[in-house]
Formats: C-alpha cells, structure tokens, sequence
C-alpha cells in the first residue's frame, strides 16, 4: 500500500485571477476570467531570491486547483515537489496550476474559436501575470510545463509550437498517435449520441443531469476534441465531428485537421524539430498498458526524435493510463534539471 503523505505542504498557495479577452467570446460560454493557484515554496517569504517555473497542465475532467488536493495514501503535488527537494533531488520552484477547465470536460491547451484561445491565453496572459506577481526568473529558458494526458499533450505542442515560451516540457501518457487513439471511439460517440436524439439532445442531457455518467465523461471527451482540433462556429457549441454520422466513415478533410495536431505528424515540421532542440529538455514517458494505446504512439514519437537526432528522454513503464502520478519523481527533477543546469538526483 502506498505511504499517506501526513505532512502538510510547507509553502504556501496564493491565488492569482487573469482577466483576458484571449478567452472571451468563446462558443461554450465559459467564463474568461480564470484563476492561478500559485505553490510558493518553503522560503519563499524569508529571502529575495527567485525561482524556476513549472506549470501543471492537468489532463481531461481535471483542473489546477485539483492538483492541491488533499489525496488518500497519496501526496498532492505541492507536498511531492516539498518531498522531492527534501531528498535532494531537486531544488525549490515556483509551481502554477492554472484552472483551464471547460464546460465540455477539460482542455488540450491550443486555439480553438470554440473552447477559446488557450495556447495564447497561457503563454501571453498568464506568463507575464505570473512573472508581475511573482519572483520568477525570467526568460523562457527558466520556465517548464508539464503534464498527464490531455495536459502531456499540451506540453508537447507547445514544446514544437511555441517553444519560445518555454525551456523544458515533459509529458506523461500524453496523446500521440492519433491514428490509433480515436478512431475505435468515434463509433462509441456516435452510438451515445444517437441514444439521446443527436448531438443537441445529448447536450440537453448532460445540462440536465443530477451527475455524470463515467459514459458520458468519455462522450463529452471526444466531443472536446472535436471542438478543440476542428470547430464549426454553426455547429451547438463549435462541435464538428470527423466522421459521417449516419457510416462513421472518416471525412478524410476532416481527419487530417484532427491530424495536424498529432505531435507524430508535428514532428515532421522542419519548424518543430528546430523548436524542440532549442529545448532544454524533453521528457515522455508512458506506460506498457495504457488503455487508450499512447504506448504505440509514444514509441513512434521516441524513435521519431532518436531518428532526428533530437536529445530527449523516453521511458516505458509497467502500467497503464490510471493513477500515475508517481511518474512525476522522474519528470520534475528532469525539468529543474534541465531548466537550472543543476542534474537531477
């Protein structure tokens, strides 16, 4: 059984509100008002000193805030980064998890008309309001993003598209191998869909719903996709899906914009291998089991990057897409590695 983490957090969290109209305007209604928690270290208050950035993007039905919690037989992630200092392997950041949580279930952090302008919002709103706030080194060779899933996919487009925000990425289970992570789900969504009397009347559903069903979590989840990666601004809430919805056969111009965001398919960009090696750092891991198939992706990308000669670190591991925070021992002393020069213990 795994070791309850009693100890409490011994920085402190403060919370910064972003007004931005980077997020205003977008076709679920969401609010564009969005808090920061911000982790303080231990020592933060007693000298001037300042400190590396991480930001923690959290995977689908997740947000920030959730990563403070208090966890049974587990740690949260500011009691995880006390403990990982405390055993000297790494040194003391400031930790930003941003509530990036969207009314159809979570966030893959890119522009999108109908979830809003995330990507932006991220490193032209929130950076520049954490580094007024904040003692932040500045510079983007100071700053790492990191995340699980949905959040891993986040770090790794804005480590080959926006990589002059940041100076390390690392991603855990992130969506890659786009060819093998969706296609099996979209018929799923279709039948959930057509059980509820189509795409409004499943909306209709969840809005009405005393609680979510785990089915409709994972509808929701493709139906987020479809609004992040291919959005119809006629369409209930931006949603277009890639496929036929009476055959479920792929509308191959459809398929190719969810495509163009699968780092399997970004890799390939002579701009995106240019934006990886200026990294400081880059870290995925995954593990052997992973329910949704990122394993096959993510050895695709691995081999991808050794092929390019592009320096990163890829680790498989025995388990599968659930309850793997504990891979975060490996990539935040990574990422203060790669982002202070100091190596990782």
């Amino acid at each position: 059984m795994p070791i309850h983490r009693f100890t409490r957090p011994r920085g402190r969290v403060e919370t910064l509100h972003v007004d931005s109209g980077l997020l205003a305007d977008n076709l679920l209604g969401d609010p564009a008002l969005r808090s920061v928690d911000v982790y303080l270290p231990e020592g933060y208050d007693s000298t001037d000193a300042d400190y590396p950035l991480l930001v923690d993007l959290v995977g689908f039905t997740g947000s920030g805030p959730g990563h403070l919690s208090w966890r049974a037989f587990g740690e949260n992630v500011p009691q995880r980064l006390d403990r990982l200092v405390a055993e000297g392997r790494m040194g003391p950041v400031v930790a930003a998890f941003p509530d990036c949580f969207t009314s159809l279930g979570g966030n893959q952090y890119v522009d999108s008309l109908a979830m809003g302008a995330w990507a932006s919002w991220l490193t032209e709103a929130m950076i520049p309001a954490l580094e007024e706030r904040f003692r932040i080194r500045r510079g983007r060779q100071h700053r790492g993003v990191f995340g699980k899933s949905s959040g891993g996919f986040g770090a790794l487009y804005h480590g080959m598209r926006l990589a002059e925000h940041w100076g390390a990425i690392a991603s855990h289970s992130g969506d890659v191998g786009f060819d093998r992570l969706f296609p099996g789900d979209l018929p799923k969504t279709l039948d959930a869909l057509a059980r509820r009397g189509g795409l409004e009347g499943f909306l209709r559903h969840v809005d009405a719903a005393p609680k979510m069903e785990g089915g409709d979590f994972h509808t929701l989840m493709i139906l987020a996709m479809g609004a992040s990666y291919d959005p119809d601004p006629q369409a209930p809430r931006g949603i277009r899906l890639p496929v036929d919805l009476r055959t479920c056969a792929l509308i191959p111009e459809r398929w190719a914009r969810w495509m163009a965001f699968d780092p399997l398919l970004i890799v390939e960009e002579p701009a995106a291998q240019a934006a990886l090696r200026s990294l400081g750092g880059v870290y995925l891991d995954c593990g052997a089991r992973d329910q949704y198939a990122i394993h096959y992706g993510t050895r695709a990308l691995a081999d991808r990057l050794s092929e390019l000669g592009i320096p990163h670190v890829h680790e498989e591991f025995d388990d599968d897409h659930s309850g793997v925070d504990y891979r975060m021992d490996r990539s935040l002393p990574f990422l203060y590695g790669a982002l202070t020069g100091h190596d990782a213990g």
